[in-house]
């Protein structure tokens, strides 16, 4: 029997973490996808990636296949050690995307194990696929919770492992409190299984659509808020606007443009909320008139005021 290195088909190493041997699975399955590569012998090649997956992507079969130990280096004379299959691991099969027609040497090696053998393994369950989508909500969304309707594209494998693309429609929850870069599981709505194996869930990525008002960092609120130049110097109690209603906010005497001020647990809701910052920008009434021009001009006569000192240019 031609012993196959399932960590060569991978192209991964011995020691490989999971999440490493899942990245390489869906590499190759994209390359090689019968429905979508143009590379030649793709349909083989894909069902020898799907293979090392479903035997790799297991700890239960990993741990079996391992320990072949110094088995690996015979080559194509290769023969299991004895009893090496009595070692009471068990053996279902997962592999996203199926796969179908397992080689001789995959038969022989699970032969005998719970669920695997002959004709057995070319009807295995296999759990579908996570699937991965990306859900733009309102900020107010995340204020007080939200149902929201989704449509995707899903592929879905039929009995023969073709996959087919058909329009879902979702309804879906938004929790109170939700922040950009959170997912939301969906469990049983990913990929569908084959053989009657149980669907993947699906992961929904939150973002934010933009607001007139505010931009989100992390839990906090930014807002820019605009004063004139005499509550800026002089100090005034303005209302400042917040998702849940307008508050009032003091800015101290003698503010600058840039300068922010914080309203302590006005921003996302959750167990820890998050704040409010309110960023002064001072704005300068214009001298539409005669009288507007006086008020200026009477400023510049009373005020010993350069706003370049230190600059090293004078006035």
């Amino acid at each position: 029997m031609e012993y196959k290195d399932y960590y060569k088909v991978m192209g991964v190493g011995r020691d490989a973490k999971p999440d490493e041997i899942k990245r390489a699975y869906r590499k190759l399955a994209r390359k090689y996808h019968p429905d979508v590569s143009k590379e030649p012998g793709a349909e083989e090649k894909f069902k020898e990636v799907a293979e090392a997956y479903a035997v790799l992507g297991d700890e239960e079969k990993r741990k079996a296949y391992d320990e072949l130990g110094s088995n690996w280096q015979q080559g194509q004379d290769f023969r299991p050690p004895p009893n090496w299959d009595t070692q009471g691991f068990e053996f279902h099969t997962n592999a996203p995307g199926g796969a179908a027609g397992f080689s001789d040497f995959f038969e022989e090696l699970f032969r005998g194990m719970h669920g695997v053998g002959g004709r057995q393994a070319r009807n295995v369950r296999m759990r579908g696929q996570n699937e991965h989508a990306r859900i733009f909500i309102d900020l107010e969304d995340a204020f007080h919770g939200a149902t929201r309707t989704l449509n995707l594209r899903v592929s879905e494998p039929d009995a023969h492992g073709r996959v087919h693309h058909r329009n879902r429609t979702l309804n879906v929850r938004i929790p109170k409190g939700v922040r950009p870069g959170q997912h939301i599981r969906l469990s049983g709505q990913g990929g569908a299984g084959m053989g009657g194996g149980e669907a993947g869930d699906l992961l929904l990525e939150v973002q934010f659509n933009p607001h007139t008002l505010y931009s989100v960092e992390g839990k906090d609120l930014n807002l820019k808020l605009p004063v004139t130049p005499w509550e800026a110097a002089l100090g005034a109690k303005v209302t400042v606007p917040t998702p849940e209603g307008a508050v009032e906010l003091k800015v101290p005497a003698g503010a600058k443009s840039g300068q922010r001020l914080r309203l302590k647990g006005r921003g996302l809701p959750g167990r820890s909320p998050g704040d409010l910052y309110a960023r002064l920008e001072v704005v300068t009434p214009p001298a539409h008139g005669e009288k507007e021009r006086a008020f200026y001009e009477k400023m510049a006569e009373t005020f010993d005021f350069d706003p370049r000192a230190g600059m090293g240019v004078g006035r």
